[in-house]
């Protein structure tokens, strides 16, 4: 990519769709076959040549600031704490000291997990007259409802803007990634001190007056901001849909990651596809079925998990069916929760 470019991460929600697993971990850290979402999206950043980010930090702030400050990918991490949030736009305009006048930028959000093709969004922008450029990804028709939607022209100019529209009035199926591609005179658009959305403030004033462009995704993109994302996310790892490095992580023949710390008793069955993270201790007769364990995790002997997520620092000494087990918790059967 010609000229350096540089970048946002929008990491300041709490990820609340996420509880109980973000309970004491930030979404940005929240791990995709054992490496957390953002450590992901730093390292695509890196192979397309973007080195300087910014990210706004609110949520348990302090583990990420704590993560990237001398992190080993080889970006430069900057960051503000927010007080209180302020919204996607109003966290961004934070963040305007770090950009040069005159200069293209990235903003994407943090719980995003794509392959997509950001120096095609950043050739189609730099191509056009547009302030701002919006990736954007066609889904079926029936998800709709979960998303913003975006109508756009023959050339690709949105048209008009539709926050989670019904599927009967619906006038498109292409939504918004939170991938942008902006100039710097976004920020003319974005008031200051001022808790501010940009798909419910700033885009449609800024469509009044100037061209939004869009660039489509034709990669793989998912935000996993709900647990039935998240658990949808790992599998298509599996399914060879994402790639990313996995480092360290061996994939075996059982059909599950697992971190090379983690013990694993010779006599543990795996069914279907599994993660199992960094020093977890999985004890004897132990059978995991398509199931999602974290880190510092201990499954004593003759205990079933399936279909389910246990969270770092837990212990588990009963069966787990279709359950969520949040950090630091001791599952004894009178112990289990539900969670839909």
């Amino acid at each position: 990519m010609s000229g350096m470019i540089k970048a946002m991460v929008m990491s300041a929600g709490v990820g609340s769709r996420l509880d109980p697993l973000t309970k004491f971990v930030p979404k940005p850290l929240v791990p995709i076959a054992n490496k957390p979402v953002m450590d992901i999206l730093f390292e695509k950043l890196k192979t397309i040549g973007v080195e300087d980010v910014i990210c706004n930090t609110y949520y348990l702030a302090d583990q990420i600031i704590e993560r990237y400050t001398n992190n080993s990918i080889g970006i430069n991490f900057n960051y503000i704490k927010e007080e209180s949030l302020s919204g996607t736009a109003g966290g961004v305009k934070k963040c305007q000291f770090f950009f040069d006048k005159g200069q293209t930028f990235i903003v994407l959000s943090a719980d995003g997990l794509t392959n997509a093709d950001i120096e095609k969004g950043i050739s189609i922008h730099n191509k056009s007259n547009a302030i701002a450029t919006i990736g954007i990804k066609q889904i079926d028709m029936e998800e709709v409802p979960h998303f913003g939607v975006v109508v756009t022209d023959e050339n690709g100019y949105i048209t008009k803007f539709q926050e989670k529209p019904s599927v009967s009035e619906a006038k498109s199926n292409f939504i918004n990634t939170g991938i942008y591609i902006f100039n710097y005179e976004i920020f003319n658009y974005i008031p200051a001190d001022t808790f501010c959305d940009f798909a419910k403030n700033v885009f449609p004033e800024l469509l009044k007056k100037h061209a939004i462009n869009t660039f489509i995704i034709d990669e793989y993109w998912s935000d996993i901001g709900t647990l039935e994302q998240y658990k949808q996310s790992t599998q298509d790892v599996f399914n060879g849909q994402c790639s990313f490095t996995h480092g360290d992580i061996i994939s075996t023949s059982t059909g599950a990651y697992i971190s090379g710390e983690s013990k694993i008793d010779e006599s543990v069955k795996f069914i279907g596809n599994s993660t199992i993270g960094n020093n977890t201790k999985i004890g004897r007769n132990v059978i995991i079925e398509n199931s999602i364990i974290w880190d510092n995790v201990i499954v004593e002997d003759n205990v079933r998990i399936s279909n389910s997520i246990v969270a770092s620092n837990c212990t588990i000494k009963t069966d787990l069916y279709s359950q969520i087990t949040g950090a630091n918790e001791l599952i004894a059967s009178e112990t289990v929760k539900i969670y839909t």
